[in-house]
């Protein structure tokens, strides 16, 4: 296998990666604790390379290398429902002792799952509902991190309108790691993007408003909430993001970024919601997809994160087909992005282990078996009212305006 990036690039990728998880859990991962790699056949280089740091780091990873697009197609249509909705013995034993999760995508195919029908991949997400909430739980309770990142693929690349190589210098940038010190700079993001979040958060926002050409939504934040930056849990993150009260959510949003959800290619969103329900939906391309996937479930038209981008920060200037780089687009104007369904349960200000289902109903926390994020690249203002009844501009021209 050919090897797209250097040796010393994926030594520091790995280093970044282990800080993300270390960063995510506040402190550095012991002797003898296991974290978990899954990645795809391709990354394999960037695998090999984080799986010698962790020797060096006397930690004990565990290889898990995810499906082919061939395996996936045979799962989705060809397995009776038992194989479909099938959960491997020792699966939930591993994850239930693992310190940490480092997820590599590279595809090899983009859009493979094009004609899959998109039930079978529900129905399969579905049976590993429990799982999922069981690694929520642990990730709130501070036992688990868990990072994701991207490994570049001509797939990726021939999606993305670049050339492998130009894919993939522009990944290596968006990593930073093309400076001296890597780890370095993503201490330096996450300090930066903490001092944003905590001045968001002190400032007692009782609503918000986005206007770009295309948007004008409006929103509250919520009781008991707090703004969060980049603690590691994609690299690269830039972003600041909060779990708004779903239920305040006003307006008309667009998504101009092409989205890729569950393999499928939609572009040209328009949402438009009326108290906190998207009530008219359409889109350019992949309209029908988009409709079926709102009628998951009673979260699937409803808000579960607004994030805005600074684009002083983000290093990602051109759609790269993979959510974890788009969400986080600068370019000229940064860019805010919404997703519908799941909340975040890190955006609350409490202790985790308060957040039941109970309170997160009471507090306007949106529950859904979907987190699909929908990018807004254009110019925009994002203007806060507070409790004092001042109103502030606090995002413009794709820039935070903290003092």
């Amino acid at each position: 296998m050919r090897n797209i990036i250097t040796y010393e690039d994926l030594r520091e990728y790995s280093k970044i990666l282990l800080w993300a998880l270390e960063n995510e859990k506040g402190k550095k991962l012991a002797n003898k604790e296991i974290v978990i790699i899954r990645y795809d056949h391709l990354a394999t280089p960037l695998a090999e390379a984080l799986f010698a740091l962790l020797i060096e780091r006397h930690l004990h990873p565990v290889m898990e290398t995810a499906l082919t697009p061939s395996m996936k197609v045979e799962l989705y249509i060809n397995s009776s429902y038992g194989q479909l909705v099938f959960n491997p013995p020792g699966r939930q034993e591993l994850y239930s002792q693992a310190s940490g999760v480092i997820r590599i995508h590279a595809p090899e195919e983009v859009g493979a799952m094009a004609e899959v029908d998109p039930r079978s991949i529900m129905e399969n997400r579905n049976a590993g509902k429990q799982f999922r909430q069981s690694i929520e739980k642990r990730k709130m309770q501070g036992r688990l991190s868990w990072t994701e990142c991207v490994y570049p693929t001509q797939a990726l690349a021939d999606k993305s309108g670049l050339t492998l190589d130009d894919y993939t210098r522009r990944l290596l940038r968006a990593c930073y790691l093309n400076m001296p010190d890597p780890v370095r700079e993503w201490r330096r993001i996450a300090e930066r993007t903490g001092n944003i979040s905590d001045w968001l958060t002190g400032m007692d926002i009782k609503s918000m408003r986005v206007q770009s050409e295309l948007c004008d939504l409006y929103f509250s934040p919520g009781d008991n909430r707090r703004w969060v930056g980049a603690t590691g849990d994609n690299i690269p993150g830039y972003e600041i993001y909060i779990s708004p009260d779903h239920r305040t959510v006003n307006g008309v949003y667009f998504a101009d970024l092409p989205s890729l959800y569950m393999d499928k290619s939609v572009y040209g969103v328009q949402l438009e919601f009326m108290d906190g329900i998207a009530m008219r939906v359409k889109a350019m391309g992949g309209e029908r997809f988009l409709l079926d996937q709102l009628r998951a479930d009673g979260g699937a038209r409803r808000v579960g994160e607004f994030s805005l981008t600074d684009a002083s920060i983000s290093r990602v200037d051109h759609f790269m087909a993979q959510t974890i780089l788009d969400e986080n687009f600068g370019g000229e104007n940064g860019s805010c992005h919404l997703a519908l369904g799941q909340s975040l349960s890190g955006t609350f200000s409490g202790p985790p282990e308060m957040l039941d289902k109970m309170l997160m109903d009471s507090l306007g926390f949106n529950t859904s078996s979907i987190h699909w994020d929908l990018i807004n690249t254009e110019d925009k203002r994002v203007t806060a009212n507070l409790a004092d009844g001042k109103k502030v501009t606090v995002y413009e021209k794709g820039r935070f305006l903290i003092d």
